[in-house]
């Protein structure tokens, strides 16, 4: 069953909204980006990034602010370092330096002045975007893919072109006490993983959820929702939310619920750092073992 049939155009872009403060991670955010915190050897944007390019992805845009200058060097060429690597005859290190930005990807920047929300940040990449669709990623929200599964983004664009080219939303269930952390969505069903989205409230109390089904940290989104985030007006926390913007668009255009497979790990709160660390510590061709055992000890 698919929602609608028109041919769906390429997925291409990526928008990494990364302007944030990082402040519940202070004083490791004091003077670097929260999002180069390091999940056993690589920083957390990178998994993200490595998310959308295994999905397709091939233009990489980044809304920073005036602290993250260091996502920008993480991605550019190390001259020095790789020059030191080759001299040395360090061939596995000198590959993993330059992987962080391989051949083909585009990278570029734009910054959010102010910090007016998630809506107004992808706002501000209206100009790179252009008419297409896209997606957006929030690094803190990392999604380790289950065991032989494609990865939560390769999976959303799937269900953006089986239903005809549909916004696609990545969703879990969440403790109903947690729904005022989160966009909250009510649906109707579509198929196994998919579900239409009949309306989305910013942050609504338990008490009055219309369910706990939360949007977390992936989307698919229409480049008209542009329009609508310049049409909507601050709401919660007197900020540009991108669930408003989302559920304006809902009364004219379809939107569509995605449960994706793997295993999501709020990065943005401590207690979830450090359950991604472990699992990926856990996976780590060079620790897992050891690390296996020590915390078997530990225990």
């Amino acid at each position: 069953m698919t929602y609608i049939t028109q041919p769906a155009k390429p997925i291409r872009k990526a928008v990494f909204p990364v302007a944030g403060m990082g402040s519940r991670f202070l004083p490791a955010t004091k003077a670097i980006a929260k999002e180069m915190l390091p999940i056993v050897d690589k920083p957390l944007i990178q998994y993200a990034v490595e998310e959308a390019i295994a999905a397709g992805i091939t233009d990489i845009i980044f809304v920073t602010g005036r602290t993250k200058r260091s996502i920008e060097d993480h991605f550019d060429k190390a001259y020095e370092l790789e020059t030191e690597l080759e001299a040395r005859g360090k061939a596995d290190l000198l590959a993993i330096a330059r992987g962080t930005s391989p051949k083909g990807i585009n990278f570029s920047y734009t910054r959010q002045s102010e910090p007016l929300g998630l809506g107004h940040a992808v706002l501000m990449a209206k100009a790179l975007v252009g008419d297409e669709p896209f997606a957006v990623i929030l690094p803190d929200d990392f999604i380790d893919a289950r065991a032989g599964g494609e990865g939560a983004l390769t999976e959303m664009i799937q269900a953006y072109k089986t239903h005809g080219g549909a916004s696609v939303l990545a969703v879990q269930n969440v403790e109903r006490s947690q729904t005022a952390s989160y966009g909250i969505v009510s649906t109707t069903a579509l198929d196994t993983l998919n579900e239409i989205v009949t309306d989305i409230v910013e942050k609504p109390k338990p008490e009055v959820a219309p369910s706990t089904l939360a949007v977390v940290g992936r989307y698919i989104l229409d480049a008209d929702i542009f329009s609508y985030i310049e049409n909507i007006k601050p709401g919660a926390g007197g900020e540009l939310q991108l669930t408003d913007a989302i559920a304006a668009m809902l009364k004219d255009k379809p939107v569509i619920a995605n449960r994706f497979t793997g295993t999501r790990y709020d990065c943005g709160s401590k207690l979830g750092y450090l359950q991604a660390t472990v699992a990926c510590g856990l996976k780590h061709p060079e620790t897992r073992d050891d690390f296996r055992a020590y915390l078997k000890a530990a225990s």
